[in-house]
């Protein structure tokens, strides 16, 4: 006996919840159609994932509600077919107005059951506590004379809910999940379930969400592994399907099948997760298009072969706004790349705007040097420009600062950091150059070949705001600073170790302090696209005002 599985992995959208209830009905329709037995849906794919204080409104909830009895009415159409749809559920007498992130098992016109998630994460971008209780009970249902049973995301982290899913009979498990990308998350994910089937000696279908959602993004490759542990079905990442799973039952003894995409690179990981994240952020918040300073550097460049690739040429626009100290080769590189890829490119220089202000604070500065203050007027003109350019015609500032800047505060409050989506706040400078490179050698979404001039990243980075300037006069070299960064921010090392490890100290020192004295900075920067396993974003939260410094 054979029975099929069908994954909606889908781009759902947070609030649009009868947009969400359509899909999964077309979804349940077309499964029902091909000849499926069960349709699963991701985590909370009513609501879409993470739609955070939304949780608390009751009038959400029981829009919620209304979506997924609506759901339960259309499935009599469907005669035979198994919907697991992911919502949340309000619960009536939890003081905190708290609901349980829960899943219904939907057949023939009705809900059948509801599990609600057991384990609610509380780390990393996860804010679970605040709007979920937890839920106890396991969730087995039948399909074909085969018992299956369910589980949510972090479930499957741990032993427990697994074996107790096994212990009350099933002979197999599904999962549904909404767990955002980072760079290797999906080997980890597949590694972690691996020890569920270990435990319990049962096969495993793991249903994922796919697209983006202000700064996280979900890659989708939902998969299924086989009692002894195998690979059996691997979906593509970054991509909406139907994904397939065929499940053959021989003497009680279950196996699965489908197709097998083959797994990804970090830099086409990463590139992947940049496209997804900027293309559901304009897309998704109705913006007509993008807008960005290019200014003949590596970061404005890297920025703009993502928007091309997410938006495509005829939604992109750029804006070269020359200084007093922006070199020829800046002017030459960024047509050249505006030509390449052929988008809208204009020219505003800000020599008289920065004139202008100096004059304007002459008498206040009258015997003082210039130092990074007229820098920063730089910065800050360029800035107003492009605002005021967003402001008139609706596109979106993109901004263009990477995590090492961010980390150090290598950028201008109300300058470069002005806009309204950082693309690349969470790529380390070293990695902007290897996705530049790798861009340059793939062309995924046939945007153009070669997209980036070669002097762009050959050549030493420079913030061009004073004379013969370049970054690593102001930092560390970036293959010293971005391990720092990496060691200190993302894994929470101490100083010492760092240092230890062969680290210079006064590199470390000065690197550790930047990162702690320019939090009020990056209080105010644009949300941007998580890749690695901690931004400077929902999964970082340090105090402005702080004096520890270990």
């Amino acid at each position: 006996m054979s029975f099929a599985i069908r994954i909606a992995q889908q781009n759902f959208v947070v609030g649009d919840i009868q947009g969400n209830a359509r899909k999964i009905i077309e979804s349940a329709r077309t499964a029902h159609a091909e000849g499926a037995r069960v349709l699963l849906t991701p985590e909370l794919a009513l609501a879409a994932y993470a739609a955070e204080d939304l949780f608390l409104r009751p009038a959400f909830l029981q829009a919620c509600d209304a979506a997924l009895a609506q759901i339960a009415e259309a499935s009599a159409q469907w005669p035979g077919l198994v919907l697991v749809v992911g919502h949340p559920r309000g619960i009536s007498d939890d003081p905190g107005g708290r609901c349980h992130n829960a899943a219904s098992i939907v057949r023939d016109g009705r809900v059948e059951q509801t599990y609600a998630k057991q384990r609610l994460p509380n780390y990393e971008v996860f804010d679970e506590q605040r709007y979920f209780v937890p839920g106890r009970g396991d969730c087995v249902f039948e399909v074909d004379g085969i018992r299956i049973g369910l589980l949510i995301c972090e479930d499957a982290w741990f032993a427990e809910p697994a074996a107790s899913a096994a212990k009350a009979g099933a002979q197999m498990l599904v999962c549904i999940n909404a767990s955002p990308f980072h760079v290797g998350k999906s080997a980890e994910r597949e590694s972690e379930m691996r020890e569920r089937v270990r435990e319990t000696g049962l096969p495993l279908v793991y249903a994922h969400l796919v697209g983006g959602q202000d700064e996280v993004v979900f890659e989708g490759a939902s998969f299924a592994l086989n009692a002894d542990g195998s690979v059996a079905m691997r979906a593509p990442s970054f991509e909406e399907l139907l994904a397939q799973v065929d499940a053959t039952v021989e003497q009680d003894a279950i196996t699965l099948s489908g197709m097998l995409s083959p797994e990804m690179g970090w830099e086409s990981q990463m590139w992947e997760a940049l496209v997804t994240g900027v293309r559901d952020y304009v897309g998704k918040n109705g913006f007509p298009g993008v807008l960005l300073g290019l200014s003949g550097g590596i970061d404005s460049a890297l920025v703009l072969a993502i928007a091309v690739d997410a938006l495509g040429a005829d939604r992109c626009c750029t804006v070269m706004m020359p200084s007093p100290y922006t070199a020829d080769i800046s002017w030459i590189d960024a047509r050249d790349m505006a030509e390449r890829l052929s988008v809208q490119y204009e020219e505003i220089s800000i020599a008289p705007q920065f004139e202008a202000f100096k004059a304007a604070l002459a008498h206040d500065f009258a015997g003082l040097p210039e130092d990074t203050t007229e820098e920063n007027l730089q910065a800050r003109i360029r800035g107003t420009l492009l605002m005021a350019l967003s402001n008139k015609f609706g596109s979106v500032v993109l901004t263009t600062g990477n995590k090492s800047e961010m980390a150090t505060g290598y950028c201008t409050l109300y300058g470069d950091m002005a806009g309204g989506f950082a693309v690349i706040k969470d790529v380390l400078k070293t990695r902007v150059f290897a996705l530049a490179r790798w861009r340059n050698e793939n062309d995924p979404y046939g945007r153009g070949a070669n997209p980036i001039p070669e002097r762009i990243i050959t050549r030493p980075p420079s913030a061009e705001l004073r004379p013969d300037q370049k970054d690593q006069d102001s930092l560390p070299p970036y293959e010293v600073l971005d391990a720092i960064v990496e060691r200190y921010m993302e894994r929470d090392e101490p100083i010492d170790s760092i240092i230890s490890a062969g680290f210079p100290p006064a590199d470390v020192d000065r690197v550790t302090r930047l990162i702690k004295i320019n939090e009020y900075k990056r209080r105010q920067a644009p949300v941007g696209v998580r890749v690695t396993r901690r931004s400077f974003g929902k999964d970082w939260r340090y105090p402005i005002t702080n004096k520890f410094r270990a």
